[in-house]
């Protein structure tokens, strides 16, 4: 069965002037802020340790506005109606949630470089494994699904190859995080948001000028009206489970972490309120577009190319051209920070604290360096064979990631968290998690998890509380 309409909506000879001119635009922008640090290891995991507001924002903003927003949001506002469009933007409290305990890292871990580095200070070695086997595994999918959507973005404006399509994208990724660092991917991502917000509205628009809300809310009550209701328990179960699975990716991945090391202590928590608050408009809007073609009873060969072929569809080349520039925008902005962010994890939690205690500040570098390159030939790898819907994998990872909530929360404020109730409850969480997203439904693998997490670090810590200093934490002693 093909996947692609028969003509292409962009031509290629527009599609690669899109391609060629914004990956030469990233990667001359990366490697010019590359250029602006002092050149050490601190310097390129954390850009100087003094980003402000409005590019804290930005990137925070813009590497949650993932392939996934724009690819994702629509689906489920296909399949599901009104309440998985707005389940999904509850996904921005992740980021809304996490400014408080952003501000508490600052002045707890003042010079911290990544999440890892509290789990071990925190709990020990035994939980930071744990912990790092959960990250890696999220970590993969997350890559993977910004992968899928790289190939699923071309090949579906413009018939490109969808392998093609992933390895333009990654490689633009790569090329210039790779010379650049944090400072090219702050950098980035905030030309990068502009775009998105920007060209979404304007897609939003001219969208609806031509099938008004009106016409779309008629056509829903009439054929498809249990996609309007908000209060479906399944729907219900879906928020819960998207807001959770949000507060579990945050809390626990080194991109958010490293934004509070990298930003002034006076704007981590605004700017941490401010992204989340934004990126919850995207996800309403790409989801709407879902809603129009349910309406007009679009038949698509893939649900999770509602948004491009939609676009392409109402508002011709152009509408195709303009979709194509958010999705290349919100996937090179999610990949960077990615790459980045896991590159810095495991070259300073594994290469520097594990393999080589003694490694130079430039064999530091190096190192990351390396790893980030690793990275992407692994995602190529692992999403080379193509799956149905990006949505799998992401629920999956919810299983693993919510366990992660309670451990990170309870460590950072309560100094009687236990190091054992914090290995038990990721363990537990996460096994019970998975059951339920196996036995019950995806959609509810996060919510188990959390509530489980949450019961045994609680329970574990009240019945045998710890004494822990939270000058182990500034000071870098271990746990």
């Amino acid at each position: 069965m093909p996947l692609l309409a028969t003509t292409p909506f962009l031509a290629p000879g527009i599609a690669w002037f899109l391609v060629v001119a914004f990956s030469v635009l990233w990667i001359a922008l990366g490697v010019a802020w590359g250029r602006q640090g002092r050149g050490d290891a601190d310097d390129y995991m954390l850009a100087g340790r003094n980003i402000g507001l409005s590019l804290s924002t930005a990137t925070l903003m813009a590497s949650w506005v993932t392939g996934n927003t724009t690819l994702l949001a629509p689906e489920f506002g296909y399949k599901t109606g009104l309440w998985g469009m707005f389940s999904y933007a509850l996904a921005g409290l992740g980021l809304i949630l996490f400014a408080p305990l952003a501000l508490r890292i600052k002045e707890l871990m003042p010079k911290g470089r990544t999440s890892g580095d509290f789990i071990r200070l925190r709990y020990g070695r035994i939980t930071w494994v744990i912990f790092m086997v959960i990250t890696a595994i999220y970590t993969l999918g997350f890559l993977m699904t910004q992968a899928m959507g790289a190939g699923i973005l071309l090949e579906s404006l413009s018939g490109f190859d969808y392998r093609l399509g992933m390895l333009v994208v990654i490689g633009v990724s790569t090329v210039y995080t790779l010379y650049g660092g944090m400072r090219a991917v702050i950098g980035t991502d905030f030309i990068q948001s502009l775009l998105i917000m920007g060209l979404l509205l304007l897609v939003a628009v001219l969208a609806f000028r031509q099938f008004p809300i009106p016409e779309v809310h008629a056509e829903l009550r009439s054929n498809h009206p249990d996609h309007l209701n908000l209060l479906l328990p399944a729907g219900l179960l879906i928020a819960w489970n998207s807001a959770l699975f949000s507060m579990g990716e945050v809390f626990h991945n080194n991109i958010w972490w490293s934004r509070v090391f990298a930003s002034r202590r006076s704007v981590v928590m605004p700017s941490f309120l401010l992204g989340g608050l934004a990126w919850m408009s995207v996800p309403l809007v790409t989801g709407s577009i879902g809603l129009v073609a349910l309406a007009r009873n679009l038949d698509l060969p893939q649900v999770n190319m509602v948004f491009p072929v939609m676009a392409a569809d109402l508002l011709g080349a152009g509408g195709a051209a303009l979709v194509f520039v958010v999705v290349f925008a919100s996937l090179t902005s999610t990949l960077d920070s990615l790459l980045a962010s896991t590159a810095d994890l495991l070259a300073e939690d594994v290469f520097l604290h594990l393999l080589r205690p003694q490694a130079s500040d430039a064999q530091l570098k190096l190192a990351t360096r390396w790893i980030i390159v690793g990275l992407a030939v692994a995602t190529l790898a692992l999403s080379w064979p193509r799956l149905d819907s990006l949505a799998s994998v992401l629920f999956f990872t919810g299983a693993l990631v919510a366990s992660t909530i309670w451990p990170v929360a309870c460590g950072l404020y309560w100094t009687s968290a236990n190091r054992h109730g914090a290995i038990v409850s990721m363990v537990a969480g996460s096994v019970v998690g998975l059951l339920a997203y196996n036995l019950i439904a995806p959609y509810c693998a996060a919510v188990f998890s959390a509530a489980v997490s949450a019961a045994v670090m609680a329970g574990w810590s009240l019945c045998q509380p710890e004494s822990f200093q939270w000058s182990q934490l500034s000071a870098g002693d271990e746990a």
